[in-house]
């Protein structure tokens, strides 16, 4: 509490120390201010302990760091397989392969399954690049699972390219669809071909004649469009749990370590 100005003896003090306290009142000074860090690595609430804080308390924030005023990040995550994937049998579904991730923030893979961390509102993107090896056009299907059941609404079908001369039929297709999650929530992508002649094509980067980076097989991009309302964080900092010196701040996953704040109590 180094900024703070005097405090007065509870019996008062010398007119020279009260003369003191009411010009910093006048002034507008407040005698109950501090500042405080967000905790990291993925946590979603901070701490505040400080003796001033009461039941009844009203606490107030300003950002005082760059990534604390910054837009917040919101969970999000890019996955996807740099593997060619072939049809098993035809008219069966299959979960599409994903042993990749570029980036992850709240969200990870296993078992080609994407898990979310945080309750909320989210946009799925899948983008896949299909093959056909045969000499006619194949129907090919897209859609999502959510905890291992289908989504509906999200089946994306199309026709696959047929091969001509040498050259094997392609088609990039795509689905977009926004999902309500909870926090432990794992989304899978299933395809579905009505010939094992379609297939998922990967290609290597090239560096001749002209350099190409490569391009996975499946691609699935996660992102936190709002979170949960019900359960969660909020984007704002709010706070819970009032209690004689100290409270609870809940916020969005900080995985920041200078996320600070300067703060003031009043009551």
């Amino acid at each position: 509490m180094a900024n703070q100005y005097r405090r007065l003896q509870n019996m008062g003090g010398t007119p020279r120390e009260v003369a003191e306290v009411v010009n910093n009142l006048v002034e507008g000074k407040i005698n109950s201010t501090g500042t405080v860090t967000l905790a990291a690595s993925g946590a979603t609430t901070t701490l505040l302990e400080d003796i001033r804080i009461g039941p009844d308390s009203v606490i107030l924030f300003e950002p005082i760091t760059l990534s604390a005023a910054a837009a917040n990040k919101y969970p999000f995550g890019l996955f996807e397989s740099n593997a060619s994937q072939t049809i098993a049998t035809a008219n069966v579904p299959q979960v599409v392969t994903l042993n990749g991730s570029e980036y992850t923030y709240g969200t990870s893979l296993s078992s080609n399954q994407v898990t979310v961390d945080y309750a909320g509102l989210y946009n799925v993107h899948v983008e896949a690049t299909f093959v056909n090896s045969s000499s006619q056009i194949h129907d090919a299907f897209l859609w999502l699972r959510v905890n291992g059941v289908n989504v509906e609404h999200s089946t994306a079908w199309f026709g696959v390219s047929d091969k001509q001369g040498s050259n094997v039929g392609a088609t990039r297709a795509s689905i977009e669809h926004p999902l309500e999650l909870s926090a432990g929530d794992y989304v899978e992508v299933v395809l579905e071909a009505d010939s094992n002649a379609v297939s998922l094509l990967a290609n290597v980067a090239q560096t001749t004649p002209h350099a190409r980076p490569s391009s996975p097989s499946v691609m699935m991009e996660i992102a936190m469009e709002q979170p949960s309302q019900g359960s969660g964080s909020a984007f704002e900092l709010y706070v819970t749990d009032k209690a004689k010196g100290q409270a609870t701040i809940n916020h969005l996953p900080n995985n920041e370590t200078d996320k600070t704040y300067r703060y003031v109590i009043l009551g």
